[in-house]
């Protein structure tokens, strides 16, 4: 027997609830109904499948999910409508919905859909934690903060974050610190996930170098090639001495 589910059915019309109830009871399955989102946000359910009636979508999914997130908890939604109308169709899945479906519900295509749903909603629910997590950290930081952050995310440098923000190269060090404490990120690399994750992003740009300011890696670069000048120096003055040390001694006479 296939897995039972407990579908919760979010349904403005009370016959197309119970009409949605009856087929996931013969497919072996329980179901939980509601009149709109707030019942449903009111009870906040910790498991189980959403069953989501266009016309009872008082709110983006994003939304949704956001507030989902706020308390820990994922659940994947598949939405549902008489006329699946195409540009609906795509912004649901686009946002996170897993399957859209016909009412009235067919048995057989919803028993496909739940198994698929099933196989994906595992790595879909982690990925929507580990962002409302990301972005409820994010969310801590000053306006200020979040700037010098998605800078970093960029690859600045302090010094070009401190004149992209007109302010001093210490003032971003100051505003770095209390970043990585507010993130609890242990590195700039993990900060800068947080940020992607987030979901945040204002579409800055990467701020120009100056002329002065070295590309990334010359300096280290220049410290490598310099080094191995001076040890490739070093070598050929310990060659060139023990060379002229064998002219300068003296031969040893031949024995008659």
């Amino acid at each position: 027997m296939e897995q039972r589910l407990v579908l919760h059915i979010v349904d403005g019309d009370s016959r197309s609830r119970a009409e949605q109830a009856r087929t996931a009871f013969a497919l072996g399955h329980h179901a939980e109904v509601y009149s709109n989102l707030a019942e449903l946000l009111d009870r906040l359910p910790g498991s189980g499948i959403i069953l989501l009636r266009q016309r009872a979508l008082d709110r983006s999914l994003e939304e949704l999910f956001e507030r989902l997130g706020e308390r820990g908890i994922w659940l994947p939604v598949v939405m549902c409508s008489e006329e699946p109308e195409i540009d609906r169709v795509v912004s649901a899945i686009r946002n996170g919905a897993l399957d859209y479906l016909q009412l009235p519900l067919e048995a057989g295509r919803l028993a496909q859909s739940l198994a698929r749903v099933v196989a994906e909603a595992d790595a879909q629910g982690r990925n929507r934690l580990r962002a409302a997590d990301a972005r409820r950290r994010v969310s801590a930081l000053s306006k200020r903060e979040r700037e010098v952050l998605e800078l970093l995310s960029l690859g600045s440098s302090n010094k070009i974050i401190a004149r992209e923000l007109e302010i001093s190269p210490r003032t971003v060090e100051i505003h770095r610190a209390n970043m990585m404490t507010k993130l609890r990120a242990n590195h700039a690399a993990e900060a800068v996930r947080l940020w992607l994750q987030s979901g945040l992003e204002t579409g800055m740009t990467a701020p120009l170098p100056e002329p002065d300011d070295p590309p990334p890696y010359e300096e280290a670069g220049r410290t490598i090639r310099r080094r191995r000048r001076e040890a490739l120096e070093d070598d050929g003055g310990k060659a060139g001495r023990t060379t002229s040390e064998k002219k300068r001694r003296p031969r040893r006479a031949r024995s008659r």
